[in-house]
């Protein structure tokens, strides 16, 4: 039985990255894009590379967008084994400092990365609770680290800005309570922090490539049965540690 997985956001970056090395894996990938005709585009960029990759338009910030997606997954596949939420966008006023903060900025970025977190997982999570064992992979960042953010050992000391890293602290309070929820059924949720990639999230100037951001979000994608539920793991290098692992909330 072939799985299938879908990634929003797919269409670029760790999305696609995280796409690819789920296809190569033998996966059926849905490329969730809010732009139809740059899903199409990565569609094609995957089937050139092997993978049986289709297209869903679907924009997190749309509950109708959302709802049809689901609706198709649904007609087309019966199930979902694999959800990453990986739709996520930065924004910032001014200097990005929080006293200049406004409240349209803040809305902005978390009707993405939290509401459409939420949005989407609600409307897969019927399907994903028709497959053997699903995985939910919430794509989250270490600056969402209440411990790590305000430790002034920690080389994230220096940032001061609320609206991506509160909208990611917030990911990982609806990580933990989805995991909660979950917790006596074969489904596992878990945050990803892909590290400091080079994206057009930050004028790609990250020291991770694309690829090895999306080998966290593959890790906790096929997580054994024995794996963890409910944690924010993955690169530790701007947390003060080395590889891999679990970050602190």
């Amino acid at each position: 039985m072939t799985t299938i997985a879908l990634i929003t956001g797919g269409n670029k970056g760790i999305g696609l990255a995280t796409a690819r090395l789920l296809g190569e894996r033998g996966m059926t990938v849905l490329v969730g894009a809010r732009d139809e005709a740059r899903g199409k585009d990565a569609e094609q960029a995957l089937r050139g590379g092997g993978a049986d990759a289709h297209a869903v338009q679907l924009d997190v910030t749309d509950e109708e967008s959302v709802r049809r997606a689901a609706d198709w997954i649904d007609t087309s596949y019966g199930r979902l084994d694999i959800l990453v939420n990986n739709a996520g966008i930065v924004r910032a006023d001014g200097d990005g400092r929080p006293s200049g903060t406004t409240l349209a900025v803040l809305r902005e970025v978390y009707e993405t990365n939290v509401f459409g977190v939420v949005a989407v997982t609600n409307a897969m999570l019927p399907l994903l609770r028709r497959a053997p064992a699903a995985r939910i992979v919430n794509v989250s960042s270490e600056v969402g680290s209440i411990a790590s953010m305000t430790n002034p050992d920690s080389p994230l000391w220096p940032m001061a800005s609320v609206p991506y890293p509160s909208s990611k602290t917030a990911l990982n309070m609806v990580t933990a309570m989805y995991a909660k929820e979950l917790r006596d059924t074969p489904i596992k949720v878990n945050a990803a922090n892909p590290g400091y990639c080079a994206t057009d999230l930050n004028g790609h100037n990250g020291y991770r490539t694309p690829e090895q951001g999306a080998e966290v979000s593959v890790q906790l994608a096929t997580l054994p049965a024995d794996g963890p539920t409910g944690v924010l793991w993955g690169d530790l290098a701007l947390a003060g540690g080395d590889g891999y692992g679990v970050l602190p909330w």
